[in-house]
């Protein structure tokens, strides 16, 4: 089974930098006005999964609870790392989780939309 996690954006040029920049993603693929929707694919190609950004003329108001979150799993301690630095040297700020799990075994932060997203430094499970 493959996984797409999709979500609106008023703002794809910054959702794409931020996730390639930041998370290292890469940009699998896009589309233009298609049914008035423009949007992107960001993943990598040796994954199962990726996630589809979209974005319309409509101004999405984002409803985000602290317990929504995207957790990413780095293989190693060096790819976690190196994700940690990049968020430090590009200043973004780590938050307190609610839950207080992600606390002892991640780093939290947000992405342009406000949306959280756990960098976990264990190996997933």
């Amino acid at each position: 089974m493959k996984l797409r996690i999709a979500r609106h954006t008023n703002d794809l040029e910054k959702i794409s930098a931020f996730y390639t920049s930041i998370l290292n993603l890469e940009v699998l693929g896009g589309f233009k006005n298609h049914d008035y929707y423009d949007g992107l694919f960001l993943g990598n190609s040796s994954f199962d999964w990726h996630l589809e950004f979209t974005k319309t003329t409509e101004t999405t108001e984002f409803n985000y609870n602290d317990d929504d979150l995207l957790v990413f799993y780095p293989e190693t301690l060096t790819e976690y790392q190196s994700i940690i630095d990049t968020i430090t040297n590009n200043n973004i700020a780590f938050l307190t989780a609610k839950n207080p799990y992600w606390n002892q075994n991640g780093k939290v932060i947000e992405d342009p939309d406000g949306y959280k997203i756990v960098i976990s430094n264990i190996k997933a499970v």
